[in-house]
C-alpha cells in the first residue's frame, strides 16, 4: 500500500564535499541513475540526488505530483542554503519547492520543465501538452508500450534495449496515472522577486521545449541557456552541463 505524502522519508543519494547541491530527477530514472554524469562534480560540491516517491528507495505515496513532492523536497533537504537543480518533471517540482523556502535557495536552476501552461494558446506547446496528458492518463497501457511513445514525445535519444530494463519500465508505470505537468501553475511572484538567480536550461532540440523555457525566464527575469547533443537529457551531456553549473553556482555564491 501506498504511503501518504506526510509519511514518506526521501533517499537520498550523497556524493561529494563542499558546499550542497540537491539533484531532483525527472518522471523515469531515479536519483541515482539521472545524475550519473555529475559524478566530477563531486570534487568541489556535495551532491544530494532524492529518490521522488515511487522511485529508488523512497516508497510511492499516491500518484507523481508536483505539489506535495515539493513539500517533501523543501522540508528534507531545503532546510540549509543549497543551489537547486531539477529537470523535466523534477524542474516543476523543484519550483515549487524553492517557493516555499527562499531563505535557503542560493540558486535555482531548471532544466527542460514540461511546464505547458506558461506557454497555453501557443499551438506547437499545447500539441505536445495534449499529447502528453493522453499518454499519461492511459494507465492500462502496458509500460513497454508507453515509454516508446513518451520518448518520443520528451525527446530522449536513447535507443531502448530489448528487453527493456525494468528500472526503465518501473519509472513508466510510476509516470503513468501521474498528475499532468501542464496543470503546474508555481508561484510566479514569489519566485520573481525571490532574490536568487534562476538559470533555464533547454536541450535545443524541440521547438516547443525552446518556447516554454524562453516564457519561463521572461517571467522569472532567469538566465537562460541552451546545452545541446542530448536532446531532452540535458544532464547526460556531462562535462558541458557540469560546465554550465559550476559556472552559475560560483556566480551566485556559495552558503
Amino acid at each position: 500500500m501506498d504511503a501518504t505524502s506526510s509519511d514518506v522519508r526521501l533517499h537520498v543519494h550523497e556524493w561529494g564535499a563542499g558546499p550542497p547541491v540537491v539533484l531532483v530527477h525527472g518522471g523515469i530514472l531515479g536519483g541515482r541513475e539521472a545524475w550519473r554524469a555529475q559524478r566530477p562534480l563531486t570534487s568541489r560540491w556535495t551532491l544530494l540526488a532524492p529518490d521522488r516517491p515511487g522511485h529508488g528507495g523512497t516508497p510511492a505515496a499516491g500518484r507523481q505530483d508536483f505539489e506535495p513532492e515539493a513539500r517533501l523536497i523543501a522540508d528534507q533537504l531545503l532546510d540549509r542554503p543549497v543551489h537547486l537543480v531539477g529537470l523535466s518533471y523534477g524542474a516543476i517540482v523543484s519550483m515549487y519547492a524553492a517557493a516555499q523556502r527562499l531563505e535557503h535557495v542560493r540558486s535555482l536552476t531548471l532544466v527542460e520543465p514540461p511546464l505547458f501552461g506558461v506557454a497555453r494558446g501557443n499551438p506547437v506547446v499545447d500539441a505536445v501538452a495534449t499529447a502528453t496528458r493522453a499518454l499519461i492518463e492511459q494507465v492500462d497501457l502496458p509500460p513497454e508500450d508507453a515509454l516508446p511513445r513518451f520518448f518520443e514525445i520528451a525527446g530522449v535519444p536513447a535507443a531502448l534495449d530489448d528487453p527493456i530494463p525494468r528500472v526503465l519500465l518501473d519509472g513508466m508505470r510510476r509516470l503513468q496515472g501521474a498528475r499532468p505537468p501542464d496543470e503546474a501553475a508555481p508561484p510566479w511572484d514569489r519566485l520573481r522577486t525571490a532574490g536568487f538567480p534562476i538559470l533555464v536550461i533547454s536541450g535545443g532540440h524541440r521547438k516547443s521545449n525552446e518556447i516554454i523555457c524562453d516564457a519561463i525566464a521572461d517571467r522569472t527575469g532567469a538566465e537562460r541557456a541552451v546545452c545541446a547533443g542530448m536532446a531532452h537529457l540535458v544532464p547526460d551531456t556531462g562535462a558541458p552541463f557540469n560546465a554550465l553549473l559550476e559556472h552559475f553556482f560560483d556566480q551566485a555564491g556559495t552558503p
